[in-house]
């Protein structure tokens, strides 16, 4: 071993739950996180941060945390800085990275900053849904600081914007809207920078909406994406980027609409992908080779990976190999 320390990875907390209004997707995720660790040998054990104070946990005994919260604290840095100041290895993003992906207005200015393609946008408040000038209708309007499409609908018209500046506000009070442009959905999911096999979304609906995504079966998921080579470069390429200059980490999903002349344009980064049944980025991974539990387990190794780099310590765990990207 060469003097190198002697690293067990066993015991895996997984936080899951929360109280955002992501709450039942993140419990979701969190059982299929715990179900697929245990199949990979680990003991994991669930904690939600709703009922339980994460100081309070005993981690001494706990080699790592896997964060399957979506939204909240969990996904906006809050929970990433919790955990770096008491000294246990997580998954993911860190705290600026994913407060950072989180707010889709700062995303996209960091985005015009580096070069990435992202739509233009406007920043609205609840109360001033009138102050939209300069895009054309129809817009689409967003809650800044949501996940799972929660809040998103379109205002064909101006006469329907201060209706889905109502919906939006529900969730958030500082929204925006962008552009709607006609065009195909799709999603890269990343480990680390490798990207795995892109998927095309295609919804029944205008959008991809929280319904979408985990309630209707009239949503269809295509890997075989028919794509030119070099449109299909050109996404990877651009959602490698958006990754790069926001600084994430591990397993992240870039989401892109492809414009009717080809062009990609980066929709968002998010820091923690669903790990549901429904979810893109256990669907890449398996089109790349890799089971959920082998998912998990890279997710676990990158995590305790990047922890003993910095204590100067080695992993005795395995990296699992990438499939190569179709």
């Amino acid at each position: 071993m060469d003097g190198a320390r002697l690293r067990v990875v066993r015991h895996i907390a997984v936080l899951s739950g929360g109280d955002s209004a992501e709450r039942e997707v993140s419990l979701v995720s969190g059982n299929q996180v715990a179900l697929a660790l245990s199949l990979a040998g680990y003991q994991p054990l669930l904690i939600d941060p709703a009922d339980i104070d994460l100081a309070s946990v005993d981690w001494r005994g706990i080699d790592a945390c896997f964060i399957a919260l979506h939204g909240g604290a969990g996904e906006d840095g809050r929970i990433q800085s919790q955990l770096k100041e008491l000294g246990v290895a997580y998954t993911g993003s860190g705290p600026g990275a994913s407060q950072l992906a989180m707010s889709k207005s700062a995303a996209k200015r960091r985005f015009a900053q580096c070069g990435v393609p992202t739509l233009p946008h406007v920043e609205l408040n609840a109360d001033k849904s009138d102050q939209v000038t300069g895009l054309p209708f129809p817009l689409v309007v967003k809650p800044d600081s949501q996940g799972s499409s929660l809040g998103v609908s379109i205002a064909r018209r101006a006469d329907e914007l201060a209706e889905c500046v109502h919906v939006a506000a529900s969730y958030d009070s500082k929204i925006i809207a962008e552009p709607y442009i006609r065009g195909r959905e799709f999603t890269i999911s990343l480990l680390g920078r490798e990207p795995l096999p892109m998927i095309e979304v295609i919804s029944q609906q205008p959008l991809f909406t929280f319904d979408a995504k985990y309630a209707s079966n009239d949503t269809k998921y295509r890997v075989n994406t028919r794509l030119p080579a070099q449109v299909a470069a050109e996404i990877y390429r651009v959602s490698i980027a958006a990754a790069e200059a926001l600084g994430t980490i591990g397993l992240v999903r870039v989401d892109v609409i492809v414009d009717e002349q080809n062009r990609p344009w980066v929709l968002e980064v998010n820091t923690i992908p669903g790990m549901t049944d429904h979810s893109l980025a256990p669907r890449a991974a398996l089109a790349a080779g890799l089971t959920m539990p082998m998912l998990a387990d890279w997710m676990v190794c990158d995590a305790v990976g990047r922890s003993d780099m910095l204590e100067g310590a080695n992993s005795s765990r395995r990296k699992i190999p990438i499939g190569a990207c179709a």
